[in-house]
């Protein structure tokens, strides 16, 4: 039963981080295409929240990745392995009970 709980708990983790991660892109998005301004104080203490929390995960599936130029990978390989990850947990959650 604590596996479980355990698991439920990683899982509403991952859930946060893979929304941070879509907020990101959304954000980088709205930005390129000067749709919000960086000069607004409040977007740009949201971005650099966003940055702060995501920058420690993302920069070492940065420097395993090779380098694809304008194209940042990052956020797509740590979705997929924290869905793998959330996968592997659940199934050990299951096999306790």
């Amino acid at each position: 039963m604590l596996l479980f709980t355990l698991a439920q708990i990683i899982g509403y983790l991952v859930q946060i981080i893979i929304f941070l991660v879509i907020a990101q892109f959304v954000m980088s998005l709205l930005i390129s295409f000067n749709v919000v301004n960086m000069h607004n104080d409040f977007v740009a203490a949201i971005w650099k929240a966003i940055n702060a929390i995501l920058d420690p995960i993302l920069n070492p599936v940065r420097r395993i990745m090779p380098n694809t130029g304008a194209i940042d990978f990052s956020p797509m390989v740590l979705i997929v392995g924290l869905n793998i990850l959330l996968i592997i947990v659940n199934s050990m959650a299951a096999s306790s009970l």
